[in-house]
């Protein structure tokens, strides 16, 4: 990813077997990669993202290939260290996805900061929760566009403390506060990734 102005922060996921969530059975379609390619402000990512613009020449061949989909989102950090802003860090990641729609979006999202990201927020061992929800602009990548209403992130050191989460008294809360949220619909995948993130700013 060299030569993409402005791009602060690259996270690179990959999917793992040997983390079994107790609660959620296994999603059916993993990934085989995830890409994150932070930026700070929309305009400076719209810019990398043109056709024929530096992402695009760095991942052309999967793109035209159509391996990957590609939505731009808004960036909520829960957490005041997060690994993205360090140079190298190596952890384990669960992803989740709220395909939506909700009934209604602003009663939605009020509940789920309010109730259920602080119960995220004390799973043990968390190093960094992340809440994304949609942004509409101009991308030019020969890609298709996914339209999830709502992803998450939360990231610990290895497989062993996300299994522990996954299975901590915490998580039970989690669980009985998900069957509280407002009206949506579609699927809510759930995905355990190995995460390599590097800070670029300086490259």
């Amino acid at each position: 990813m060299q030569g993409i102005d402005d791009l602060c922060g690259l996270v690179v996921h990959e999917p793992i077997v040997q983390c079994v969530d107790p609660r959620i059975a296994p999603a059916a379609d993993v990934p085989s990669c995830v890409l994150q390619l932070y930026f700070d402000e929309l305009a400076a990512l719209e810019a990398a993202a043109r056709l024929d613009g530096p992402i695009h020449r760095a991942l052309r061949e999967p793109l035209t290939a159509g391996r990957f989909t590609q939505q731009v989102m808004a960036v909520r950090a829960l957490t005041p260290h997060a690994p993205s802003t360090l140079a190298r860090f190596q952890g384990c990641t669960y992803l989740v996805e709220y395909e939506g729609p909700a009934e209604d979006f602003n009663i939605w999202l009020a509940h789920y900061l309010q109730h259920h990201a602080p119960l995220m927020s004390t799973l043990p061992e968390l190093r960094e929760l992340e809440i994304y929800t949609r942004i509409d602009c101009s991308i030019g990548l020969p890609c298709a566009r996914a339209n999830a209403m709502q992803r998450n992130k939360v990231v610990f050191d290895d497989a062993s403390a996300l299994a522990d989460a996954l299975a901590s008294p915490v998580r039970e809360s989690m669980r009985r506060d998900f069957h509280t949220l407002p009206p949506y619909q579609g699927g809510t995948p759930h995905f355990a990734m190995g995460s390599t993130y590097g800070n670029l700013a300086t490259h």
